[in-house]
């Protein structure tokens, strides 16, 4: 059970981060193109039409480049320097599809990707310095994290779990106990979401392979989720394991 070096190394951000960037070059240069090809047809319905318009294109231009300067400075200095709520909106509808396809381009899994996705998302929501009280935070837990062996199922109670130690459910259950705080174990995304839209949680504390934790966190937008991504030694969905060590760390940051 505490054996660290059953645990993969936790997901970067700066993968995402370099994307990012990558990315607003990308948008730049296309409202630039915007702005050039059309630029002769309209000279010719007014000279100063191309002028207008290049302001316009020049705005939305410098609106990228401060949004992408802004969520490097949040996410590099921990603190929500402008509208951190609404920039992870930005990032999860806007930019995340963008930054997948370019990363299809340049030969970069998706997986790859939402790691590092999930380690940006964590970083802007810790930066927002949320404090909450222990009956308002929710710990999701995929099915796959109870061992498979196991007869007593403890999928919507975790009480039930007889404490043996053979997997990371009684870790969590004990952590759960320990803070007050509301733990659920979910078959699928669907139960999931019935389970958040029940309890009513300020934040969900979720674990996840990558693809669940990605469109987890954009199902429930706004509201604020940190991911933990799960292990998994035995393959995707089967007695995977997760360092509980990790879920106490971050419930620390946000319990008030």
């Amino acid at each position: 059970m505490g054996h660290k070096g059953a645990y993969q190394k936790p997901p970067q951000k700066r993968l995402f981060v370099a994307l990012m960037g990558v990315t607003c070059l990308l948008v730049v240069g296309l409202i630039y193109l915007g702005w050039y090809i059309p630029t002769m047809g309209l000279a010719n319905i007014h000279p100063d039409l191309p002028r207008v318009v290049g302001m316009v294109f020049a705005v939305l231009s410098g609106i990228a480049v401060l949004g992408t300067a802004l969520l490097v400075l949040t996410t590099a200095l921990g603190k929500d320097i402008l509208g951190t709520k609404f920039m992870r909106g930005v990032v999860i509808k806007f930019l995340l599809p963008l930054i997948e396809q370019i990363g299809k381009l340049c030969g970069i899994s998706k997986d790859t990707i939402r790691q590092s996705f999930v380690a940006m998302n964590n970083s802007l929501v810790v930066s927002q310095r949320l404090k909450i009280k222990a009956d308002r935070i929710l710990i999701l837990l995929p099915h796959c994290l109870q061992l498979a062996e196991c007869e007593i199922k403890v999928t919507g109670e975790i009480d039930k779990c007889l404490r043996c130690g053979r997997c990371d459910i009684m870790g969590l259950a004990d952590l759960a106990r320990k803070y007050s705080v509301d733990i659920s174990v979910a078959t699928g995304g669907t139960l999931a979401r019935k389970v958040i839209i029940e309890k009513r949680p300020k934040l969900v504390l979720a674990v996840a392979c990558e693809r669940d934790l990605t469109s987890g966190i954009k199902d429930c937008y706004p509201l604020p989720v940190i991911g933990v991504l799960n292990d998994r030694p035995f393959g995707p969905c089967f007695n995977t394991r997760v360092d509980v060590d990790k879920i106490d760390a971050a419930l620390r940051s946000v319990l008030a």
